[in-house]
């Protein structure tokens, strides 16, 4: 039986993109769209650049079909991911193939200005090492370390970021490029690459990234659940309850989560007292080493954001919960803590099926992201149709 879809040429990349046809006939059978129509719709993705079909698969009668596939190969993203301190870039292919990447120390407070100039350069560069061309570039994927208001594609009120609030990102690089522009919190980036790379079948999905703040990616249903403002998943300004808590926080505010248990308060704190630390890779070294303090430091910061993450937790239910960031580095600890602290303070219900990990990417995470937000975003079947109708 055929749906009853749209059956323009975008539609149609949306099928063969997803997986869910690979012949003409395949195409026919789901859309009930007339072989001429087909013909039609194939020429002009084809001439695009967007489907090819390569290949045959033996049908049960007949002669052999000829496979169609998306260009992935011929599709690239620039991927951006910006922290508080540094910047990794990479050019990557539709398919996920990195190409090449590059990081660089920044100082995201430094304000948009210079930054982007900066990650503008960086890219012609990679682009220039891997010697591909900006023509092959179907858009570029910026995270960056705060809430960000995707309809409009502009950082709102970002705590690490003073001069960014509602600065106009994503038209100032497209200027720059001349691709389209996509911006979201670097958390949601991760969080998308990890669901899709290593956890394709998990329903929901939450990431934590514990860096020099702490931020949260909620992926529900494959897709990031960001908020009416970009604020989903900002755990790290969650107010801390206690006496104890006197630290202020870049937001303003006393004694946030990100400034007991961050990796960044994790390193502060061992500094105070006296031991040389100046990052994580510092801490994960001490922590190698056996060193009581700095144990005693991470397990702390691990079970603080634990008795956070325990109600997130119960009230989303996630199958697969994912730490990434820096904090990493420092090995099964800061893991360990935040586990036990979940479980000690949730319902088995809540706990009974899910995967607490580290994060399987790494430092690729948020590129992985920013490559399906691209391809998405560019080959939607609405974007597809556009640009379609521009050329002829």
């Amino acid at each position: 039986m055929a749906l009853t879809q749209g059956t323009s040429a975008g539609a149609i990349l949306e099928l063969v993109r997803s997986g869910r046809v690979r012949t003409r006939r395949e195409l026919q059978d789901l859309t009930g769209i007339s072989r001429s129509t087909l013909s039609l719709r194939m020429s002009q993705l084809v001439g695009a650049g967007y489907l090819r079909e390569a290949g045959q698969v033996a049908g049960a009668t007949g002669r052999p079909a000829r496979i169609l596939s998306f260009d992935e190969a011929g599709q690239l993203v620039l991927a951006v991911d910006l922290g508080a301190t540094h910047a990794h870039l990479a050019v990557i292919d539709a398919g996920g193939q990195i190409i090449a990447e590059a990081s660089s120390e920044i100082k995201i407070d430094a304000g948009p200005d210079e930054v982007l100039r900066n990650v503008t350069k960086r890219l012609f560069e990679l682009l220039s090492r891997s010697n591909r061309h900006l023509s092959e570039v179907a858009g570029v994927g910026v995270g960056i370390p705060g809430p960000v208001r995707f309809s409009t594609q502009r950082p709102n009120q970002p705590p690490l970021m003073p001069g960014w609030h509602d600065h106009p990102v994503a038209e100032r690089l497209s200027d720059s490029l001349g691709v389209p522009v996509f911006v979201d919190n670097d958390a949601n980036l991760m969080g998308l690459g990890e669901m899709r790379e290593r956890h394709p079948s998990s329903p929901s999905v939450l990431f934590v990234k514990v860096g020099t703040g702490i931020g949260a990616g909620v992926i529900l249903r494959g897709e990031p659940e960001r908020g009416i403002s970009g604020g989903a998943g900002d755990i790290g300004h969650i107010r801390m309850v206690g006496d104890e808590y006197t630290r202020q926080c870049t937001c303003g505010a006393i004694g946030c989560l990100a400034t007991e248990a961050s990796g960044g308060a994790i390193a502060r704190t061992l500094k105070e007292s006296g031991t040389s630390v100046e990052s994580t890779s510092d801490v994960a070294r001490l922590l190698a080493a056996g060193d009581a303090h700095a144990i005693e430091t991470v397990t702390r910061a691990g079970r603080l954001l634990g008795d956070v993450l325990a109600t997130s937790v119960a009230l989303l239910n996630p199958e697969v919960l994912v730490l990434g960031g820096a904090i990493t580095a420092t090995g099964d600890y800061f893991l360990n803590a935040v586990r036990d602290s979940i479980f000690a303070r949730t319902v088995p219900l809540a706990t009974r099926e899910l995967v607490i990990t580290t994060s399987g990417l790494g430092s690729d995470a948020a590129v992985h992201g920013a490559r399906h937000m691209v391809i998405e975003q560019t080959f939607s079947a609405e974007a597809v149709d556009g640009r379609l109708a521009a050329v002829g």
